[in-house]
């Protein structure tokens, strides 16, 4: 490993010893083998004024959930020293009580929880602290010779402690191995099962002796020359990934994406004889299984039978270790191991469901690592209990927030590039579903993400495909990309459509009629076609119909346009009928005068106005409610029929067309 540090970067921090310390906690973020996902934490102590303008020895530490890779100095709290130290020396304390103890002795209210390892950053008598989930460090510490190895690798200059629970346990135990301690030959502490500390009285010397440090065993861990698994996709089960996708939904009672994860180094550990027995032993570290759960489920027989055997088994594990106090959360996997197919990742939002994959990355070339190195020994099942059902971690279920209406949800939406496709994805990606628009055009969609989403990064649950709707191997293709990129496939909203020239039926080009059939009638029915087999297994699965007013109320002219949305919505009948049977909804709309599409151009909208003897403004509001009807309308109401709203309603027929004296 090396260092990132550079010195015409930290020369730009001057002598803020903050501003350095957000500098060199970035450095640690960047590098993933270190932290993942706001692991690590990272500490300051200096002196501050407080309210009353006297000077007060704090610790600024890196607040709960923030992300060492982006963090600011606004996510670090500074906590009175004295008060942490204080605490340390206390016999006992409820981590509760610790988490109360450190916000009362918090300069500033509004800042951010401390972490719930201040006190051990606290008893460490330096200025700076870091501490990282180092892969190599914990990876050799899940052997059975880890404190072994750690002494042979470090000497007596790196402090060995056992593991226990992190909180005030932990920060108590080394306050009481440290009693007495010369410090200055203290390199480092070894938190055995969790990670590495170091620390130094200025950033970059803290910093790169962590390198250092990590270096020194990942050498180790190199002149093993150990063989890290690959493997080879043979053949890929898009079916089978979109079942196992509803079991895990149906078992954690919410609909989840499932990341396929395909590479040679995932297939490489699926594909492994014995997998099943290393891959169930436990997370790499106790702060992963947050994320990951204990273990993941292997697919071993059919997707759905494996999930619940899974459900019923982590049911058991909760028993067996619950006091009777404690809210058992959901039963579903966060991963699973599917031999030849590779590793899965679940997450009710696309975003958590990388995060796992990239803890997962991690963990199984760690497994393979510690099982050459001795064998994959990992904290016991009631150690790894005791972090997943923390005491803090359990007040935290009841603030979770409320999951958006479509939450986890995967659409696929044509004519996705403008007008009513564009406004649908928008709308159902704004309700938490992840969507595939699909156009002959490029689509970009930046601003969009879901509702409360505040990350600045392009939005992650949005996928654009390129594909003509008229060109069935397209329409396959693009079925077959949603799945894979997003794990099935449980809405469709079949837009893609034109409007040809008007044309009366005696004077009509033969091609206007065979291109309007051809878009507007026959590439639904092939996308239907496609989409079927994945709707079949998706969550309260739906397809949506965009027809139009010209089916009830059809206009001079527009034969080749009328016909084709007439035969669009009996085909939407036919199939409501027949896909009830395996809980497929079926719906259609039909709007009128959406003016911000495409086909009303400034000409055009102007030329019917004075066709009706109308104002543009009044020609825009022709209907019964005298209100314009825009593709935001339309699309908000495909998202409440999505939605469970509309759960028990199929082979309707809605008019959103502000009221029209032809259709009512």
């Amino acid at each position: 490993m090396r260092s990132l540090w550079k010195d015409k970067e930290a020369r730009r921090c001057g002598q803020d010893h903050l501003k350095l310390r957000v500098y060199t906690s970035r450095l640690l973020g960047r590098e993933p083998s270190l932290v993942l996902h706001r692991g690590g934490n990272t500490s300051l102590k200096t002196t501050l004024k407080d309210f009353f303008g006297q000077s007060q020895e704090v610790l600024y530490i890196k607040g709960s959930g923030w992300d060492l890779a982006t963090i600011p100095a606004e996510g670090f709290a500074a906590v009175k020293l004295d008060a942490l130290k204080r605490m340390a020396a206390l016999p006992k304390l409820s981590d509760s009580d610790m988490v109360l103890g450190q916000r009362a002795a918090m300069l500033n209210p509004n800042a951010p929880n401390p972490s719930v390892e201040a006190i051990l950053h606290a008893i460490i008598p330096y200025s700076f602290v870091d501490h990282s989930h180092a892969d190599a460090v914990v990876a050799m510490t899940n052997t059975p010779k880890g404190p072994w190895y750690m002494k042979e690798i470090y000497g007596p200059r790196v402090l060995i402690v056992p593991y226990v629970m992190p909180g005030f346990v932990l920060a108590r135990q080394v306050y009481e191995m440290t009693r007495g301690l010369n410090w200055g030959k203290c390199d480092g502490i070894v938190l055995l099962n969790h990670g590495l500390f170091t620390f130094g009285d200025d950033a970059k010397a803290s910093y790169e002796n962590h390198i250092r440090l990590v270096t020194r065993v990942e050498n180790f861990i190199r002149r093993a020359k150990i063989k890290i698994a690959k493997g080879r996709l043979l053949s890929e089960n898009l079916l089978d990934l979109a079942r196992l996708r509803q079991a895990v939904s149906k078992v954690g009672g919410a609909a989840v994406v499932a990341c396929l994860k395909n590479d040679s180094a995932s297939l490489g550990f699926a594909n492994i004889a014995h997998v099943n027995f290393i891959a169930t032993r436990g997370p790499l570290t106790p702060d992963h299984v947050l994320r990951t759960k204990p273990v993941p489920v292997v697919i071993r027989q059919e997707p759905a039978h494996d999930v619940l055997t899974y459900a019923k088994n982590y049911k058991s594990y909760f028993d067996r270790h619950n006091d009777g106090n404690l809210k058992c959360m959901d039963l579903a996997p966060r991963w699973a191991v599917w031999p030849l197919q590779g590793l899965v990742t679940f997450g009710r939002s696309y975003k958590d469901a990388q995060i796992v994959s990239d803890i997962v990355d991690h963990t199984i070339v760690a497994i393979q690592w510690a099982e050459k190195l001795g064998g994959w020994k990992v904290l016991s099942e009631k150690d790894i209990f005791e972090v997943e059902y923390w005491e803090l971690e359990q007040a935290k279920l009841s603030k979770n927030p409320k999951p958006l209406a479509l939450q986890g949800k995967i659409a696929l939406v044509t004519g996705a590039a403008s007008g009513i496709g564009k406004a649908c994805v928008e709308c159902l990606a704004a309700q938490g579903a992840h969507v595939a628009g699909l156009d002959i055009k490029h689509l970009s969609f930046p601003n969009v993400r879901p509702s409360g989403e505040t990350s600045p990064k392009r939005v992650s649950n949005i996928l654009g495909i390129v594909a003509d709707v008229t060109k069935d191997s397209d329409l396959q293709k693009a079925v077959e990309t949603t799945v894979r990129h997003f794990g099935g496939l449980d809405i469709v909203v079949s837009n893609a459509g034109i409007f040809p020239p008007s044309e009366t039926l005696s004077d009509m080009n033969p091609n206007t009629w065979d291109r309007s059939v051809k878009i507007n009638l026959t590439s639904h029915q092939r996308l239907m076609k496609a989409a079927i087999p994945y709707l079949a297994h998706g969550i309260d699965p739906t397809f949506i119909m965009i027809g139009s007013k010209n089916v009830p109320a059809p206009g001079v002219g527009a034969g080749a346009y009328s016909v084709a949305k007439a035969g669009l919505t009996q085909l939407a009948r036919v199939a409501a009928l027949e896909l009830a049977s395996k809980g497929i909804r079926v719906n259609v709309l039909h709007p009128n005068q959406v003016f911000d599409t495409a086909i009303w151009t400034k000409e055009v909208l102007e030329k019917r106005a004075q066709h009706y003897g109308l104002s543009v403004d009044e020609y825009r509001k022709s209907n019964l409610l005298k209100t314009e009807i825009t593709s935001k309308n339309v699309a908000d109401l495909v998202g409440a029929l999505a939605g469970p709203v509309f759960a028990k309603t199929t082979g309707a027929q809605i008019p959103i067309d502000g009221g029209n004296e032809r259709v009512i």
